[in-house]
């Protein structure tokens, strides 16, 4: 099956899933406070369902709109924007005659239930897989700079270690990316010397200028041979795919990082290289340096479990019972959650350039894994649904963190806003999320158009 196919039913099936249980939330307290639900609804249904069932009073279906869901509750000004209904009298089963403190809880529900499946999410992967990392204090002779000119940009030099970003030490390489993108100062420590760093306001819009350069770090690791193209000119020297070469001539290598400042050395020359197989058994290989200081084999890339297993780097696996993979699941989302709310501050600051960064549903589609993968799945659907609570409580009309600072509102002054001002608040909000909506998929269409 084609990646993008994999990617695409992961997303849809992600979707749906959080979508559901978010409309749920409204759906479940609405129900326990004998509100009227008149539909509950997976996508939009403009114009047409693909499916529909009327079911005591509420008709149940699927739209065919994929851009999220709802639920139409009897006397509230919604997405239907059905106002009709609210020139008439208040019927005692209608949203608009609960108690304030009712309607509050009822629009609370989705972003709640968002936030509850995420740490559900969590704990479930923590007490099944557990935690497994690559120390950061286990890369004792630093990073490898890939790529050097992102590197020049944040200060950092292939050798540096990377102690903390904002005065957090950090526990794990695998964090490295998230906490230098959302960080403003940096400590690193070079040849011994501790250096404390001011992160450039502008380094996202760096990293977004080629995108494919984003992870410019890696642990420094050897010069693993990964290919041997058949016309290599030192195809049949004997050299062996996972080789690792440990000396050129007489001069020892230790990092492939050395590698290129060592060959200038011997252009055009027929050096002995000496190797190490998988199994640590060394041997002397005889190869040509071209006039270019190229040898005609390609590093190869293992992966951090792979570069333990040779010895190279420490992983470190946490195991949990139930009983602790709860805790470590709502620290979890906390911090996720924590993590995005500093990615927004960022889109919010047009110095940073974050905001070519934002995406609409071909970029959350790539979040997800091009081949099947449980735990890359709902780690991803973790995420999303953690975003999606945020997003929704954020106090705008037409979304539920509008309905509830209007609910505040009227709890703390007494007063109710009118209909009429309801019904603009909620086109207001409704144009600004379509035009979020087109900003966001915009972007997308501009990289694959121009990227």
């Amino acid at each position: 099956m084609s990646p993008i196919i994999i990617q695409i039913i992961q997303f849809f099936l992600s979707l749906s899933l959080l979508i559901v249980l978010h409309e749920l939330g409204h759906f479940i307290p609405a129900k326990l406070f004998k509100t009227r639900v008149e539909k509950f609804y997976l996508f939009f249904d403009i114009k047409y369902s693909l499916f529909k069932k009327k079911i005591g009073e509420t008709v149940y279906g699927i739209g065919w709109l994929p851009l999220g869901g709802y639920v139409k509750i009897s006397g509230m000004i919604d997405e239907s924007m059905d106002t009709e209904a609210m020139k008439e009298e208040p019927k005692p089963w209608e949203f608009r005659s609960k108690p304030a403190w009712q309607r509050l809880i009822i629009m609370l529900g989705g972003v709640t239930v968002n936030f509850v499946v995420a740490v559900i999410i969590y704990i479930g992967m923590a007490y099944q897989y557990g935690d497994k990392y690559v120390p950061m204090d286990s890369l004792k002779d630093g990073v490898w700079v890939m790529e050097e000119v992102i590197g020049n940009k944040a200060g950092i030099q292939t050798g540096d270690k990377i102690i903390a970003v904002d005065g957090q030490k950090l526990k794990s390489f695998s964090s490295v990316y998230l906490e230098l993108v959302n960080g403003n100062t940096l400590t690193i420590e070079r040849d011994g010397q501790r250096i404390e760093k001011e992160m450039p306001v502008d380094f996202i819009e760096t990293l977004l200028e080629d995108e494919d350069k984003v992870r410019f770090l890696y642990p420094r690791i050897p010069f693993i041979v990964g290919e041997i193209p058949e016309d290599s000119h030192n195809a049949a020297s004997g050299l062996e795919l996972e080789d690792v070469i440990n000396k050129i001539g007489d001069e020892e290598i230790t990092y492939y990082d050395e590698f290129n400042g060592i060959i200038q050395k011997y252009k055009g020359q027929n050096v002995p290289f000496t190797v190490t197989n998988k199994e640590g058994s060394t041997r002397m290989v005889q190869m040509v340096v071209n006039d270019s200081a190229k040898i005609g084999v390609r590093l190869g890339f293992p992966g951090l479990f792979d570069l333990a297993d040779r010895e190279i780097l420490k992983v470190e696996t946490t195991s949990y019972s139930f009983a602790e993979a709860i805790p470590a699941g709502i620290n979890e989302g906390v911090e996720t959650l924590s993590n995005y709310v500093k990615q927004l501050k960022k889109i919010f600051n047009p110095s940073t350039g974050a905001y070519k960064g934002v995406g609409g549903f071909a970029a959350i589609g790539k979040m997800f894994p091009d081949t099947w993968n449980w735990p890359a799945f709902w780690s991803t659907t973790a995420l999303i649904s953690i975003i999606l609570a945020f997003m929704n409580i954020l106090p705008i009309p037409a979304l539920d963190g509008g309905h509830v600072m209007f609910l505040l509102y009227e709890m703390v002054s007494g007063r109710k806003p009118s209909d009429k001002f309801m019904e603009y608040a909620q086109m207001v909000g409704f144009f600004l999320l379509i035009a979020l909506l087109l900003f966001a998929n915009g972007n997308d269409v501009y990289k694959w158009l121009f990227k």
